[in-house]
């Protein structure tokens, strides 16, 4: 086993849980910030929480029962291994969906510019939020309570590629439409500068979906192995980097709100603002 140290894992862990936390709170209090874009990344944000809370917690939970305050065969905690495998499950959900509003919301943005705000309303955000948020814990719940069920283990390992698969495919039409717009209206330049800010959001949604696929994709494959093929050599080699991987998960947190600052103009300007009081 690769065992990453206990004081660089609740380091990693408490850095993504600030982290977005600020992000959460600059928007909150930026006013300008109140838009439907800024609310998906404030789902997003809220989703890499879980996943750093979930870590921390799990890493808690094998310390204590190390310990031998805790049992792993116990109902108590049975539970509470339900409860924090239905907060990951929650926390990977959320990213995903929260990944596709985003990437929805960009596609709006570029393409149906002069009909935006009669389409992605603030009232209308929050309602897509709310069914996401809805979908996703019911699902959570399921998921964790049912997953000895290969019947919902294998929806569940599809739904990460398929959801993946069909932003890649969005993004992909998103920079090809996009590409032959900026052609058509080249000649104009306030045109011209509006398609390049729209072009900026789009490369940053897709670094989003990068960092996410390079962080999660690793800890998913560990678990459809280790669902699939328990005792195979190659399978447990692999299974041996598993706190590696979670800790990839953590660094997702981090990387995030990273990306937020950097290529928000706004949200710099906030971070400032809160900094210097």
């Amino acid at each position: 086993q690769v065992v990453v140290p206990e004081e660089v894992f609740f380091t990693v862990a408490a850095a993504g849980i600030l982290e977005n936390l600020l992000v959460l709170i600059a928007v909150v209090r930026n006013k300008n910030l109140h838009l439907p874009m800024y609310f998906f990344i404030c789902s997003l944000a809220i989703s890499d929480m879980l996943g750093s809370l979930y870590k921390t917690l799990e890493n808690i939970f094998i310390i204590l029962c190390k310990m031998g305050y805790l049992t792993r065969r116990g109902d108590f905690e049975k539970k509470l291994d339900d409860a924090m495998d239905s907060m990951f499950i929650l926390s990977l959900l959320g990213s995903i969906f929260s990944l596709l509003a985003i990437a929805a919301d960009r596609y709006i943005t570029i393409f149906y510019a002069l009909r935006y705000h009669n389409i992605m309303t603030l009232r209308r955000a929050l309602a897509i939020l709310a069914i996401i948020w809805t979908f996703c814990a019911g699902s959570s719940i399921a998921i964790a309570l049912f997953s000895y069920e290969a019947a919902t283990v294998i929806p569940f390992t599809i739904l990460f590629p398929l959801m993946m698969f069909f932003i890649l495919c969005l993004y992909i039409h998103m920079f090809l439409l996009a590409r032959s717009h900026a052609k058509k209206i080249a000649s104009l330049p306030t045109s011209t500068v509006h398609q390049r800010t729209n072009m900026k959001g789009a490369i940053t949604l897709t670094i989003f979906l990068g960092v996410f696929l390079c962080c999660w994709a690793p800890f998913v494959l560990h678990i459809l192995l280790a669902r699939f093929c328990p005792h195979n050599p190659y399978c447990a080699c692999y299974m041996s980097i598993f706190h590696v991987n979670g800790t990839l998960i953590m660094c997702n947190a981090i990387i995030d709100p990273m990306i937020f600052a950097f290529r928000s103009p706004e949200l710099r300007s906030t971070f400032k603002k809160m900094f210097c009081c």
